[in-house]
């Protein structure tokens, strides 16, 4: 039977009542939770007179507490490591900076007259030099290696720039003939140009301003070149002076033809020596702008008077003459800032046999 109020045949197929009329309009708890109008209970109603429903707080979209707290706390982990960072008493070490060049120039006066012939190539050929190489060819590069610290190429370029400075100091015609120095300037780290500019400006004696410490040039008052085809012979070697510096050592003898200033080629011509011990240092800026820093220069020149003065130019003594009496000038102890006058002899076996 059906039940009270149903037709005896049940109720009709698609009558209201069904449970599924109201399917789509059954809510769930979190849908309820989150609607912005809440109805009063009958309580609240009867006592407060209060409307059927009030409008409930929105709910929060933003970020949780939880979320907050991790945010603040990177931000604080973020200064403090800003703050130590600029506190922190081990800071990255700055360049050292340039040293200043130290240069010793010692004449060399002959024993004897000074030898000389019409013909260079027979000076060469009976002297010491018969066997040395001509020009930038005779500064021989070593076979390279990386270091610890610099790269096959590094090493290179620091050879390269050492070899470069002493064809523009010491075979460079324009230098030779005291014309220019530019040659040479242009190859210096930018932090010693302040004193190669005085030593040319002012040159002293003090062991760091004489331009005979930074380069080979003669007086062109008194001799000039009789071949330009300069004799050299010497070695250039490479290490590692710190972490972060390369160190290049170049040794090498180079032996000029020089006549009299003026003359022609029936002037007899002699042999002139000098011995350069030079000392190059590089860092990654030095590498990168092919230029070098000159830290030391040792130089032996002859033949030469001891009695003249070679801090500005060399004053060869040529083909037939003889070193004058007297010795270097004097040194006085009591001057700050001077350096030691000294002078040497040359060897008669340093001499053409003609």
């Amino acid at each position: 039977m059906g039940g009270p109020g149903d037709p005896p045949e049940g109720p009709p197929e698609g009558a209201p009542g069904g449970e599924d009329e109201y399917r789509s309009v059954v809510f769930d708890e979190s849908f309820v939770r989150a609607a912005r109008l809440q109805e009063f209970s009958a309580q609240e109603r009867i006592s407060d007179h209060a409307p059927a429903v009030r409008r409930r707080p929105p709910l929060r979209r933003g970020l949780s507490r939880q979320a907050l707290i991790l945010v603040l706390l990177i931000a604080m982990a973020f200064g403090t490591a800003i703050y130590m960072g600029m506190r922190h008493p081990y800071r990255t070490p700055t360049a050292q900076p340039t040293d200043p060049l130290r240069m010793t120039v010692i004449p060399l006066a002959p024993q004897a007259r000074v030898p000389g012939t019409t013909n260079p190539e027979k000076l060469y050929a009976h002297s010491p030099a018969a066997q040395f190489r001509i020009g930038a060819e005779g500064i021989t590069m070593p076979a390279t290696r990386r270091t610890a610290h610099f790269s096959d190429s590094q090493v290179v370029t620091a050879l390269s720039t050492a070899k470069d400075y002493i064809v523009a100091s010491a075979l460079a015609p324009e230098v030779l003939s005291g014309m220019s120095v530019r040659p040479a300037r242009m190859l210096l780290d930018p932090e010693q140009l302040d004193q190669f500019d005085r030593s040319f400006e002012r040159p002293t004696a003090d062991g760091r301003h004489a331009p005979t410490g930074w380069l080979v040039r003669f007086d062109p008052s008194r001799a000039e070149l009789a071949d330009t085809k300069i004799r050299v012979q010497g070695t250039l070697q490479a290490a590692e002076y710190d972490g972060s510096t390369l160190e290049v050592v170049a040794d090498h003898t180079l032996v000029y033809a020089l006549r009299p200033a003026g003359s022609d080629a029936s002037a007899k011509a002699s042999l002139f020596t000098v011995r350069r011990e030079l000392q190059f240092r590089f860092d990654s800026d030095d590498l990168r702008t092919h230029q070098a820093e000159l830290v030391a220069s040792y130089v032996q020149a002859g033949p030469l008077s001891c009695s003249e003065d070679s801090t500005n130019h060399l004053r060869p003594l040529l083909a037939g003459q003889t070193a004058r009496e007297g010795g270097p000038a004097g040194t006085d102890p009591f001057a700050t800032g001077s350096a030691t006058a000294l002078c040497g002899s040359l060897a008669q076996s340093a001499q053409p046999e003609v």
